[in-house]
Formats: C-alpha cells, sequence, structure tokens
C-alpha cells in the first residue's frame, strides 16, 4: 500500500465516472474491477484512517478493514452518493468504531494498559506525539513552523472524536460541506457549525499545549495538517 500524505481532491468528474463503471462492473461479477478499485481509492482511505488514529500499523489495519466491508456493501450502492465519498463514509464508520471498541476497552481495563497506543496483543504502538509524520518544513518554513504543526497533531488526538472527524473530512481531506453531510449523516448546516466548533475545540487544545510546552509557535485555526484551508 502506497502511504499519501496530502490532500487530493474528491471527485474530478472523469474520476467519478471511471468509478461509477468500474462499481457497476463489480455488481456485475467482475473481479478485476474490484482490485482496481480498491487500488485507485486505497491511499486516501489509508489518509483518513491515519489522521483519524494517528498510528500506521493501526491505519494500514483499519484500511483494510474498510475495503472488505466497501466490497461486501457494493451491491448495496444505489449511486446517490459518488462512489469516492460512499467508501469515505464506510472508512470513516470504521475508524469511529474503532475508537468507541478502544474506549470501552480502556474503560473495562481501569488503567490496565489497553488504549491508543497498544495493539490487541498488547504491542506498544505510537501514540499520537509519534504515529503521524507531517514531514519536514519546506525551504521557507523554520523551526516554529514544524513546532507549530506538531503542536496542531497533538492537539487533534485531543478533540472529540466527532471533532476530529469533520476536522480530517474538511480541512485535510478538503470535501465539500455537501459531501462532509453524506459522510456523517448530518444536515449541512450541522456540518459548518460542528466544524466552527471543532476548529475552536483543536485551537484551544494547541493554544494549551503551547503554554504547557513554552511554545512561540502561532496557533492557527483550522490547520490539521500545516496547510490553510478556507471555509
Amino acid at each position: 500500500m502506497t502511504h499519501e500524505q496530502s490532500p487530493q481532491a474528491e471527485d474530478q468528474p472523469l474520476d467519478r465516472q471511471d468509478d461509477l463503471a468500474l462499481v457497476k462492473a463489480i455488481q456485475n461479477g467482475d473481479r478485476d474491477a474490484t482490485s482496481e478499485l480498491l487500488q485507485r481509492h486505497q491511499d486516501r482511505l489509508y489518509g483518513v484512517c491515519l489522521r483519524m488514529v494517528n498510528d500506521r500499523e493501526w491505519a494500514a489495519d483499519l484500511t483494510q478493514d474498510a475495503m472488505v466491508k466497501i466490497i461486501q456493501g457494493i451491491d448495496s450502492f444505489d449511486g446517490r452518493a459518488s462512489p469516492s465519498t460512499w467508501m469515505i463514509r464506510i472508512t470513516m464508520n470504521v475508524c469511529l468504531s474503532w475508537h468507541r471498541s478502544q474506549k470501552l476497552r480502556r474503560h473495562i481495563s481501569l488503567g490496565g494498559g489497553g488504549g491508543i497506543g497498544e495493539g490487541s496483543g498488547g504491542k506498544k504502538r505510537g501514540g499520537w506525539e509519534a504515529g503521524l509524520q507531517i514531514g519536514e518544513p519546506g525551504p521557507s518554513s523554520g523551526v516554529q513552523d514544524k513546532e507549530r504543526r506538531r503542536l496542531v497533531v497533538v492537539g487533534l488526538g485531543q478533540v472529540s472524536d466527532d471533532q476530529r472527524a469533520i476536522l480530517v473530512l474538511r480541512d485535510v481531506r478538503s470535501m465539500e460541506y455537501e459531501q462532509i453531510a453524506d459522510v456523517l449523516g448530518i444536515a449541512v448546516g450541522t456540518v459548518k457549525s460542528r466544524l466552527f466548533r471543532a476548529r475552536a475545540a483543536l485551537r484551544s487544545a494547541v493554544e494549551a499545549l503551547m503554554k504547557e510546552n513554552g511554545s512561540t509557535a502561532e496557533a492557527e485555526p483550522g490547520q490539521t495538517d500545516g496547510s490553510t484551508q478556507s471555509g
């Protein structure tokens, strides 16, 4: 699996038509079309998982789970959403379910070691500070920019799962409000109000981290991957 690190346009017209043709072929029993569809989208699905769980191993596992669910549910695809949006919806649901199971396991263990930093077999995995590599700063960037981006990543791990989801979809994946509404099953107006609150929560988390660490980096809202997003 290639590991995409930069946002992609979600649905160019040609991509959507190609995807629709592949979905129809799969529904008609074409196994080759199954592989092609998954190969086309595995990077962006992995990118969603990585930013939702901030651990490369878990992200790869969850991407595989999501792709299994996509193929299992392909016959139910009705074309009301684009194939890309439909697949991201399934992937996001897989990630949110994973977070719920992790919280339940932490609750049951009463602090006995289970949680976001460990696998099911007790294997230690990287946490929010270590798991997501957002890249080295470019020639025009400096130490402060790198530190700010690091704090944003850590802050992203401190907001709620629902807030993280909407930040990933909008500010990382650059999805339109209508697409986000379809992925999360909410109204467009709700998307906008939740996004506002999520950005405020992230800003507060980053500012708290800056005070804690004595950082001089500037907190900027709406930036979950080091890039400015409008909206």
